[in-house]
């Protein structure tokens, strides 16, 4: 096996994963995870607790190098997911002393008496490497290759919890799948978080330069008003990769470090001592949302006003009656009249207002509907507007317009270089 030529498969077990009651994570973030070691997961599959885990992992090893199966490990009738695994590979299960002791202290520790049916989640298939768990009480277990009769393909057993799979994956799985794939250490990845660009033109300007950069491996995700562009490789490569996309997109540039755009905006402020309050309209509060979805952001955010009505701007903002009238809700002077009276009410350091067209009625041929102006207000100097046009169903109307209000006040915060 070697890096990107291993093939990888999930097995995602739950009943309540297919039926929709839980909404399934762990695919998302394996393949993050892998990525981030150069790998790539070549299949993905959810099925139903009980005896289809043995018909599905008989199916996968035969062509993979590497099956990762989560959940399935807990001590219910259900939970076969080492049965099926043993019954798989025609070896036994045998009780492991470590495991079981292990086991044990958890709940001695929480002072509760250990339930016979627990006892089975000590047991691994003969020969396995079982991982410990100290977040909960499913050991994970690791089936070497060499072990396994019907091809080299190595098998994890992980438990279905994120809170007791994420460490082990950190602590047990990757180290393996490093020696496995024979992915060296001194890989760097870097995820450059990149707004107002699109996809298409992130292609255009820069993939035949990154296709140059000898072990470089790079790829995008893009999402409302977002692209990520992630770049693993050797330090040198990944060095040049960065100069590449900053010389194309310097000014869209909103993290290399995977950090969102609200918490940059809250960073940047919380550097330089400012308060933030916002003044929304079209959005609803979803700027001041995303905001509040950031840990430690009171520090920096004090008021967030939903002014949807006019009589809200008015009454709350103090936007004028008069300017209402002769313009309209959506227009530039009540964008700045909206981001200074929340400036002056809040008596916060910076503001910014929004007020659009969210549709899919009441847009105009002067106004259509996707049309949003936005301002952006700090303490003694002059309001600054823009216009923006996205034109979305409502939803993607409001995520887009917030990220352009976001954007707005990012790029008149910057620190200098």
């Amino acid at each position: 096996m070697h890096g990107g030529g291993v093939h990888i498969e999930i097995i995602n077990t739950g009943t309540e994963l297919l039926l929709g009651n839980t909404q399934n994570t762990h695919g998302t973030w394996l393949g993050r995870e892998l990525f981030r070691l150069g790998l790539r997961v070549a299949r993905q599959i959810t099925i139903p607790d009980g005896a289809t885990i043995e018909e599905t992992l008989s199916e996968s090893v035969r062509r993979s190098d590497v099956v990762i199966i989560t959940g399935g490990l807990g001590p219910t009738s259900d939970d076969i997911t080492r049965e099926a695994t043993a019954a798989v590979l025609g070896c036994e299960l045998i009780e492991d002393e470590a495991a079981l002791r292990s086991l044990e202290a958890f709940f001695a520790t929480r002072k509760k008496v250990m339930a016979p049916s627990n006892r089975k989640q000590a047991q691994s298939p003969v020969g396995a490497d079982v991982l410990p768990n100290g977040n909960g009480t499913a050991p994970g277990i690791y089936v070497p290759p060499r072990l396994n009769p019907i091809r080299p393909c190595a098998i994890f057993l992980l438990p279905g919890p994120p809170r007791e799979l994420y460490p082990m994956f950190f602590a047990e799985v990757e180290p393996r799948l490093r020696a496995l794939a024979g992915v060296s250490s001194d890989r760097k990845m870097l995820e450059m978080k990149f707004t107002g660009i699109g996809e298409s033109d992130f292609h255009q300007a820069i993939d035949d330069q990154l296709a140059g950069v000898n072990g470089l491996e790079y790829g995008y995700c893009a999402r409302i008003g977002e692209v990520d562009l992630r770049l693993i490789g050797s330090e040198e490569a990944v060095l040049r990769s960065r100069g590449i996309a900053e010389a194309a997109f310097a000014a869209n540039l909103v993290s290399d470090d995977g950090t969102s755009l609200e918490a940059v905006v809250l960073r940047q402020l919380r550097k330089q001592g400012m308060k933030l309050a916002t003044a929304e309209s079209c959005t609803g509060g979803l700027v001041a949302s995303r905001l509040t979805d950031v840990p430690g952001c009171s520090d920096v955010f004090t008021h967030g006003f939903v002014t949807y009505a006019n009589r809200s701007k008015v009454e709350i903002l103090g936007v004028e009656e008069n300017v209402l009238q002769q313009c309209g809700a959506v227009s530039e002077e009540v964008a700045r009249q909206m981001a200074e009276g929340a400036l002056r009410v809040s008596l916060a350091d910076v503001a910014v207002a929004v007020t659009g067209i969210a549709g899919p009625s009441g847009g105009t041929p002067e106004k259509p509907v996707g049309t949003a102006w936005l301002a952006f207000a700090r303490r003694n100097l002059p309001t600054i507007t823009e216009k923006v046009f996205h034109l979305r169903d409502r939803n993607g109307f409001k995520k887009a317009v917030s990220q352009s209000v976001l954007d707005l006040v990012r790029r008149h915060t910057k620190l200098p270089l």
